[in-house]
């Protein structure tokens, strides 16, 4: 599956989808297409049948470097449009670039390498998970450009970098290393090839009940956004549609018979 011949989409007979981005020759930076490419693959795996986990990367040298500068400055957007308006939900279009990984119904795990700065960083941190090579560039970079970080980057960063620092590399736009990203909270995990861990780690998740993984992920929005008593009701509302259940028995028995087990 193919978005603009800048998104690719590989679904295993696993359930593990790999998506990536397929700018390589410009760093899979964001222009108008690659925007839209991004919104158009979030949206597919949203419905996609078989699908328990998505692979989150970018082909050639980098992760995602960003803004299109160059693009944006040719007239690739429209200066007259007003950010505020919401085309997505509770979001813009860019936002929805980072913000479509956490409404895809399955984990979804990036793997980051090379360049991550800006609008890639942020389209990251949409990410359940971040498994980032140790010498991976990454930056808040919005600062550097006169602008601040507007595609999600506050809402998702909540929870994962402590504030005074989180204030500290917006303010400079200072980068730093994928190695210093896990010291922070941008990063998971540090592995040299995070593509292969991050796959890996995929084929684990995809091999849990799926109906477990959704209602897991469902809930860790609640907690995000809900106070005590609607997180408590959550859960129970979860477990009740879950519990006993053919695919929670088949986890069972899986686990007691050890062997793999074969959901529905």
């Amino acid at each position: 599956m193919n978005f603009n011949d800048r998104v690719s989409i590989d679904l295993g007979d696993n359930g593990v989808a790999q998506v990536r981005f397929t700018r390589g020759d410009k760093m899979n930076a964001l222009d108008p297409a690659q925007f839209e490419a991004i919104l158009e693959a979030g949206e597919a795996l949203r419905t996609m049948q078989g699908l328990r986990v998505a692979v989150l990367s970018g082909e050639g040298r980098a992760f995602c470097a960003g803004l299109d500068l160059s693009s944006m400055a040719a007239g690739g957007s429209s200066p007259q449009a007003k950010l505020a308006e919401r085309t997505h939900g509770n979001a813009n279009r860019a936002q929805e670039a980072a913000m479509t990984w956490r409404k895809c119904p399955v984990p979804v795990i990036a793997a980051v390498h090379g360049v991550c700065f800006g609008g890639g960083l942020q389209i990251a941190s949409g990410a359940d998970i971040r498994v980032v090579h140790p010498q991976t560039r990454m930056a808040v970079m919005e600062m550097k450009w006169g602008l601040v970080p507007d595609m999600g980057g506050y809402a998702l960063w909540r929870g994962l970098v402590r504030d005074d620092i989180l204030r500290e590399l917006t303010y400079t736009n200072r980068e730093f290393s994928g190695e210093e990203a896990f010291g922070l909270g941008f990063a998971t995990m540090v592995e040299d090839d995070p593509h292969a861990r991050a796959t890996s780690l995929a084929e684990t998740i995809a091999n849990k009940n799926p109906d477990a993984i959704r209602g897991a992920k469902r809930l860790f929005k609640v907690m995000h956004e809900e106070g005590e008593d609607a997180i408590l009701l959550a859960e129970s509302v979860e477990q009740d549609g879950i519990i006993r259940t053919p695919n929670q028995v088949e986890a069972v028995m899986a686990e007691m018979q050890k062997r793999a087990p074969k959901f529905g």
